[in-house]
C-alpha cells in the first residue's frame, strides 16, 4: 500500500503509580529524521525508541513528544542534612555578630539553600516503566500508521486518475504526429512551386527535404518511452511500500521527454499538449513530495 508521510496519534499507559503519554507528528522528508523530546528520567530509553519507530516509519520527519507522571511521590523522602545546616546556621550568627546585628538566621532562608535538605526517590523499575513506554509508542505508532494509510490511498487515487489523462494527452499527441509531417510536405510544396514559378520542381530534392524534416521532428521513440514511464508509474503504485524516491524519479524522466517532445515537434497543437503533459506532472510531483 502507498503510505502518506503526514500522520498524527497518541497513546497512554499507566499502572496504579505511573502514566506516560506519547503525541507523535510526521511530515515529509526526505529521510527519516526523529526528533524525540522527553524527561530526563526516560533518557536511557532514546536508542530504544528510536528502533522502535525505525521498525515502522521508514522515511518523514517524526516529532516526538513523550510526557511522565510518577503519581507515587508521596513515597519520596526527605531528610535534613545536618552538618551543612548546622554549618550555614553558625556561619550566620558569626555574621551577624561581625556586623553587630540583632537577628538570627530566618527559617525560610535556611530552607531555601541548596544541600539543606537530602532527598531521596525510590528506584524505578525500568523493566516496568519501558514496558510502559512501549505500549504507549506503539498505540500512538498504530494511529500514525492508519492516518497514514487513508491518506496515502488518496494520493494514490488522485496519482492514479492523473496517469490516466497523461496518457489520452500522449495518445492524441501520437495521432497527431503524422498529420504535421504532412502538413509541412503540403506547406513546403506550395511554397517552392511559388518560388520557382512554373519551373519544374526537383522532387528528389524535395523528398529529401521532407525526410530531413520528418527525422529531425520525430518524436517516436519520446512517446514510447513516455508510455512506459506511465506504465511504471502505475505499477509502482500498486507494488506500495517505500517508493516515494522511485516515484520522483519516475516523474522527471516523464517531464524529459514531454520538453523533449515540445522541442521537437514544431507544431502549436503538440506544443499545447506539452504543456497539458507538464501540468499533470507537475501535480503529480507536489503530490508525490508526501509519500513514503
Amino acid at each position: 500500500m502507498v503510505m502518506s508521510m503526514t500522520g498524527f496519534g497518541t497513546g497512554k499507559a499507566e499502572d496504579s503509580h505511573r502514566e506516560i503519554t506519547i503525541e507523535l507528528k510526521t511530515v515529509n522528508n526526505r529521510y527519516l529524521d526523529i526528533n524525540l523530546r522527553m524527561p530526563r528520567s526516560l533518557s536511557n530509553f532514546e536508542d530504544d525508541i528510536r528502533k522502535r519507530i525505525q521498525q515502522k516509519i521508514s522515511r518523514g520527519r517524526v516529532e516526538v513528544f513523550i510526557g511522565y507522571q510518577n503519581k507515587g511521590q508521596d513515597q519520596v523522602n526527605v531528610t535534613l542534612n545536618e552538618g551543612v545546616a548546622e554549618a550555614y546556621y553558625s556561619a550566620f550568627l558569626a555574621l551577624a555578630d561581625r556586623f553587630q546585628l540583632d537577628t538570627k538566621p530566618d527559617l525560610a532562608v535556611l530552607s531555601g539553600i541548596e544541600d539543606i535538605f537530602i532527598v531521596t526517590k525510590p528506584e524505578e523499575d525500568e523493566d516496568l516503566l519501558k514496558q510502559l513506554m512501549f505500549d504507549a509508542l506503539d498505540d500512538a505508532l498504530e494511529l500514525v500508521a492508519d492516518m497514514r494509510e487513508k491518506e496515502g490511498r488518496f494520493i494514490a487515487e488522485d496519482l492514479e486518475a492523473r496517469s490516466h489523462v497523461i496518457q489520452r494527452i500522449v495518445d492524441a499527441v501520437e495521432q497527431r504526429s503524422p498529420a504535421v509531417i504532412e502538413e509541412y510536405r503540403q506547406k513546403l510544396r506550395q511554397r517552392m512551386e511559388d518560388l520557382l514559378n512554373n519551373t519544374e520542381l526537383d522532387e528528389n530534392r524535395f523528398q529529401m527535404e521532407v525526410a530531413y524534416y520528418a527525422e529531425r521532428s520525430n518524436i517516436t521513440e519520446e512517446i514510447v518511452r513516455l508510455k512506459s514511464h506511465l506504465i511504471q508509474l502505475r505499477q509502482t503504485l500498486k507494488s506500495g511500500g517505500c517508493i516515494g524516491r522511485k516515484l520522483d524519479f519516475i516523474i522527471q524522466e516523464m517531464n524529459r521527454e514531454a520538453n523533449t517532445i515540445g522541442s521537437k515537434a514544431n507544431d502549436i497543437a503538440i506544443i499545447n499538449y506539452v504543456v497539458d503533459i507538464k501540468s499533470e506532472i507537475e501535480k503529480i510531483r507536489e503530490q508525490i513530495q508526501n509519500i513514503e
